[in-house]
């Protein structure tokens, strides 16, 4: 099943004026999107997206934008509504929207597993 999962503030949480999309700057209660072809279940309430950092002292100059660790973040999701796609020629069978509440915990960074660079770009000096 094609899911199309949209984690979303709910009204009234913090940090509204940081979260611009990337195109426009207009303003959005979007926070993540995940495409899922998985048989795995849609998210419920209490359920927590994880956040991506890169610390530069483990980044990969090959991929220098891309992330080295992760955690499980701050916002928890509080209800789930969902969307089936009936029409057969539909991107995705089910478009899911989790809303979420920001609620700060203290989990570790943990490392994500090193890019696999193939032999060709490991002899190019960067």
């Amino acid at each position: 099943m094609r899911k199309y999962i949209i984690f979303k503030a709910d009204r009234k949480q913090p940090g509204w004026k940081q979260r611009q999309l990337a195109h426009t700057g207009a303003l959005t209660r979007i926070l993540a999107e995940h495409y899922d072809s998985s048989k795995s279940p849609i998210p419920k309430p209490g359920y927590r997206f994880r956040e991506f950092h890169q610390i530069e002292q483990f980044a990969n100059p090959h991929f220098p934008g891309a992330s080295t660790h992760s955690r499980v973040g701050d916002w928890e999701v509080t209800r789930v509504k969902e969307y089936p796609c009936s029409e057969p020629d539909a991107e995705f069978d089910l478009i899911v929207i989790c809303y979420c509440q920001y609620s700060p915990v203290s989990t570790p960074l943990e490392p994500l597993p090193e890019i696999q660079v193939p032999q060709e770009l490991q002899e190019v000096e960067v």
